[in-house]
């Protein structure tokens, strides 16, 4: 993450802008090499092992852009951190949610999106107080390379007596070192009608069901049948993250300063940004609790797809009016929240839930690539499109993102279900039955019945339909 935010400030070192986009999209090739191996990984060794191994190649890579002597080299560190950032991306995810109960995975997998808000956080402080730090030389730029030296230790020691996912054990055929793991994972007099044994049977019978429907785990094996559309919402729902304009908002510093703002006062909002992002990842927690996943991404959307459309007429305004530039990097801070309390955080927890669980590690692998695909094309275009030697759209940019805003916002609506309070045993029924989005939440269902087909729907005489079903079966 330090890595990154140097890249993003690389016009301080005077690096030019072709260097800079190739350092930001270097870190993403090297991402998508690292996801594609870990779907391979995980299978084989288990989310433990992979994120170990990860950690450690993570601190050896550290010593390449530490010691770069040119920009090759540092182009080369970038790639090779990719690798096993792509593993992070994607593996924290996939493992939150196969460790949580249904009632807190949504919360376990969002709390990833405010990790990535801390993370920038830090990332921003760091260099804030380098920033005018002109005695240190190198050293400067080096040192926030160096900090991250401080994180793959104790993170490798919290793994390791952390337990594997009972799901991966299942996978496996481990059944006794599955039910272990649910011992573990269940705190002890809180509920003593608990029974683990109940649990890991249900574990088995979701996995039997997935294997009923597709045998194969292998990446070709997302896009067949059922799991094609579990791959489709996966993908999109990531790809939406990028395409909503969340490219933009990281340009507020950049109408501060066209406002007067000086470039420290500038950087400290950019600070209080990610702050005010923090705050809506935690507000989420609450929002999902009362609305659910679909109604807060299709709500985010449209309020955001409205934030845009003010932000291009108000670019609209002539260049020197600084009144205009503060009620863009204000309309940005308020982007930041909405998108912070909505599509940001609550990506992570669609992403983890819609995959079948012997799928899931591969799914979340492409999602995170069709994302980070997205990444590198954001990248190309924004800077071009703000640019003044080059399409200088300025603030007008706000109307190109707010209609790719208003397409995902059309996607959501007709393709987004609602995972809301389902098992995964439920979400793998309800995607073989091809049950449109917007009924997912009201569909009722019995996985019990020898076919695990049984269905009835919520609307109408339940009694009358239900009658049906036993006809039918």
């Amino acid at each position: 993450m330090l890595s990154r935010a140097i890249a993003s400030c690389a016009n301080i070192l005077q690096i030019p802008a072709s260097w800079q986009n190739g350092l930001s999209n270097g870190c993403q090739v090297g991402e998508i090499l690292g996801l594609y191996a870990a779907g391979y990984i995980v299978d084989r060794w288990g989310y433990k092992k992979t994120m170990i191994g990860a950690l450690f190649a993570m601190a050896c890579f550290i010593f390449i852009p530490f010691f770069a002597q040119n920009l090759q080299t540092l182009l080369a560190g970038e790639i090779l951190q990719g690798i096993p950032w792509g593993v992070f991306q994607t593996m924290t995810t996939a493992y939150a949610s196969e460790v949580a109960p249904v009632a807190l995975r949504a919360y376990l997998t969002t709390y990833v999106n405010l990790c990535w808000v801390m993370g920038q956080l830090i990332a921003s402080g760091v260099l804030r107080s380098f920033l005018t730090r002109t005695d240190l030389g190198n050293m400067a730029w080096r040192i926030p390379f160096a900090i991250q030296w401080m994180w793959p230790i104790p993170i490798m020691v919290g793994i390791f007596f952390a337990p594997e996912s009972p799901w991966w054990l299942v996978r496996k055929g481990r059944i006794e070192d599955a039910k272990k793991v649910i011992l573990r994972l269940t705190s002890k007099g809180v509920d003593e009608e608990f029974n683990a044994d109940e649990t890991v049977a249900m574990m088995v019978h979701t996995n039997a069901i997935e294997k009923s429907v597709a045998e194969g785990t292998s990446y070709v094996d997302c896009f067949r049948g059922v799991d094609g559309r579990r791959t489709e919402i996966a993908s999109m729902t990531w790809i939406i993250q990028a395409f909503c304009g969340s490219s933009f908002m990281g340009y507020s510093t950049y109408f501060y300063e066209n406002a007067g703002l000086a470039s420290a006062d500038s950087f400290d909002m950019s600070i209080g940004q990610f702050a005010l992002g923090a705050v809506g990842t935690l507000l989420s927690w609450f929002a999902m609790l009362w609305f659910g996943r679909r109604t807060l991404y299709v709500a985010g959307l449209a309020i955001m797809c409205a934030l845009l459309l003010i932000i291009g007429f108000v670019g609209l305004a002539p260049s020197e009016n600084t009144g205009a530039s503060w009620a863009i990097g204000s309309m940005l801070l308020i982007y930041t929240f909405i998108y912070d309390l909505t599509v940001g955080p609550v990506c992570y927890s669609l992403v983890a839930e819609m995959p079948s669980t012997r799928l899931k590690a591969k799914t979340v692998v492409l999602a995170r690539n069709f994302y980070n695909i997205a990444g590198i094309i954001n990248n190309v275009i924004t800077p071009r499109m703000l640019n003044p030697t080059a399409w200088n759209w300025g603030a007008k940019s706000g109307f190109f993102w707010a209609g790719l805003c208003f397409i995902c916002l059309t996607w959501t609506f007709f393709r987004l279900p609602e995972p809301k309070g389902r098992t995964y045993g439920e979400l793998d029924v309800l995607f073989e039955r091809k049950i449109p989005a917007r009924k997912f939440k009201s569909t009722k269902l019995d996985i019990f019945r020898s076919d695990h087909l049984a269905i009835i729907e919520s609307a109408g005489s339940q009694e009358k339909q239900a009658e049906a079903m036993d006809e039918k079966y």
